[in-house]
């Protein structure tokens, strides 16, 4: 028996784990994989809602069979086109050549553009529903969460929101599917990773969408990607509302570009003094070895951000240029930041940074720290300086 089970209703799980993908979207790193969500719900009239990535596709059909038999699909509704939850699609026409694709009319041109189908196309708009039997759905046009066609469907007779990519996360799901059987502090992290990474950058249209939701009420939230929410959702729809506000904690994030190690030694000077001026949650990246995803997550995550780089062929070095230009397009608001590096016979790490800082609109704490050749005295007192209005400040906006 594969490993599918029962939501409430006759609505199932039947998703897939994928261990072996190491880079989702070719570039996020899965340490510990990723699950794609896709539910089944076995009416008078047959529904899937969403498919799985391609690679899973035999399986994915296996646990179909299982459910339904030898009774016909009636119905795939596409919450979101990304071909991660539509790349068995043309595979389950095959297998059901009746079967209607309902989706809203931005979804189809997706369809037809990435797979050729251009039949059985079921459109429904803003607050449509679909009858199944006992079940009754209704639709949410959530454009730009995190793609143009992007929707919710709700289950108005279980009260499940299939929420497509939005409350999801990476991560698979190792036994525990439901989030009472999981230690959720590991897939917080990774579900805040995938937020800041994947969806941030239109957290405007994240607080459309909460809104559009919140009159619902909303038993069991059931996303694409992680576990599914049947004892709190609200929690997930806390930390999703608290992350699109770029709501932070009390913390310092430390990011720098080191060559040979002085800018290093300075980021971890500047650490110690932040440490025992109270400021329990120091994280300290070195820019060159940890992928940008984990960085933006723990940006999204704390208040203040250091950006330290040595001069690199008078520029910022390349490793803190790319979390720059990542930075950049997430459009995290809200941030402290401060400035420090090293030279020797040219400039421009330092000055770099500045030019971003000027430009994102994060406040400023502190002037920015360079030194020359290696850092000094002076440097390592201006670090200390700086160390001191860094906690000062966030024991202000974050009293015990």
């Amino acid at each position: 028996m594969e490993c599918r089970l029962n939501i409430k209703d006759k609505i199932h799980w039947i998703g897939v784990n994928d261990r072996e993908t190491t880079l989702f979207e070719n570039y996020w790193p899965l340490e510990k994989g990723v699950a794609y969500n896709s539910y089944i719900i076995n009416d008078e009239k047959i529904a899937i809602l969403d498919t799985v990535k391609f690679n899973k596709t035999t399986e994915y059909l296996e646990k179909i069979k299982e459910i339904v038999g030898d009774k016909p699909v009636d119905y795939l509704i596409v919450n979101h086109m990304e071909p991660d939850h539509s790349g068995s699609m043309l595979a389950l026409l095959g297998a059901y050549p009746e079967m209607q694709i309902v989706g809203n009319k931005k979804t189809f041109p997706f369809i037809e553009g990435f797979y050729g189908i251009t039949k059985n196309f079921y459109e429904v708009g803003d607050g449509d529903s679909l009858d199944l039997g006992h079940h009754k759905l209704t639709f949410h046009l959530t454009p730009m969460v995190h793609w143009p066609e992007t929707m919710m469907t709700y289950d108005e007779t279980s009260k499940v929101l299939f929420s497509m990519d939005a409350f999801g996360g990476f991560g698979s799901l190792d036994g525990g599917i439901f989030d009472d059987e999981i230690n959720y502090e590991f897939y917080e992290d990774e579900t805040r990773r995938y937020y800041s990474n994947i969806v941030a950058k239109y957290s405007s249209m994240v607080q459309r969408a909460l809104k559009k939701v919140g009159g619902l009420d909303i038993q069991i939230v059931a996303p694409t990607h992680g576990p599914i929410w049947r004892t709190n959702p609200g929690e997930i729809i806390s930390l999703y509302d608290k992350w699109s506000r770029f709501e932070a904690e009390e913390g310092v994030v430390i990011i720098y570009g080191s060559m040979y190690g002085n800018t290093a030694k300075m980021a971890d000077y500047l650490a110690r003094v932040i440490a025992e001026h109270g400021i329990k949650n120091v994280k300290v990246f070195d820019a060159s070895k940890t992928h940008t995803s984990y960085i933006l997550s723990e940006v999204w995550k704390y208040k203040s951000v250091v950006i330290g780089s040595c001069a690199y062929n008078t520029k910022v070095f390349s490793s803190v240029a790319t979390v720059l230009e990542k930075f950049r397009n997430s459009g995290l608001k809200e941030r402290y930041v401060s400035v420090f590096g090293n030279k020797s016979w040219s400039g421009g790490g330092v000055s770099g940074i500045d030019e971003f800082v000027s430009e994102i609109g994060w406040e400023k704490i502190g002037p920015s720290i360079e030194a020359t050749y290696s850092p000094k005295d002076a440097e390592f007192k201006a670090l200390q300086s700086l160390g001191k209005e860094i906690a000062a400040r966030l024991k202000t906006d974050f009293p015990e």
